[in-house]
């Protein structure tokens, strides 16, 4: 799935670089986005159902830096699919150059009764889930 998005004057550091907060920003966008694109908003999810999927991991490696006005194409692909959890792979491309690439893993989760707990990815999701990264696979492989 891709998320396609500018930088900012405001993504950048006095040195007129990317500053390093805003990937991760962007990985949270793209991952909403891949949801969003799947047909199932997230925001909806939560305000209907009391379901989030907060990180409780994440990371990024940094491999170009990127400018001020650059068009950035962040490809997102799930890489790992639990029961309760998912690991989401980000790679940030300016044109055909690596920027960087990281990844989060989230947790499904109930907000239900007030205190949140894991719970089970909903079988028709994790089908969806596992056919986007099936087709990942099928392109690059």
């Amino acid at each position: 799935m891709e998320y396609h998005l500018q930088v900012r004057w405001g993504d950048t550091d006095a040195a007129g670089i990317v500053f390093y907060p805003n990937f991760y920003k962007w990985m949270d966008e793209a991952s909403h986005h891949f949801f969003a694109s799947l047909g199932h908003s997230t925001w909806k999810w939560f305000q209907e159902e009391r379901i989030g999927m907060p990180i409780v991991e994440a990371k990024c490696e940094f491999h170009a830096p990127l400018f001020f006005e650059d068009q950035v194409c962040v490809k997102s692909t799930i890489v790992e699919l639990r029961e309760k959890s998912f690991r989401i792979q980000h790679q940030f491309f300016r044109g055909e150059k690596l920027a960087a690439e990281g990844y989060e893993v989230r947790v499904w989760t109930t907000f239900a009764g007030g205190r949140p707990k894991a719970a089970p990815i909903p079988a028709e999701l994790r089908e969806k889930m596992k056919r986007e990264a099936a087709m990942i696979t099928h392109k690059e492989g």
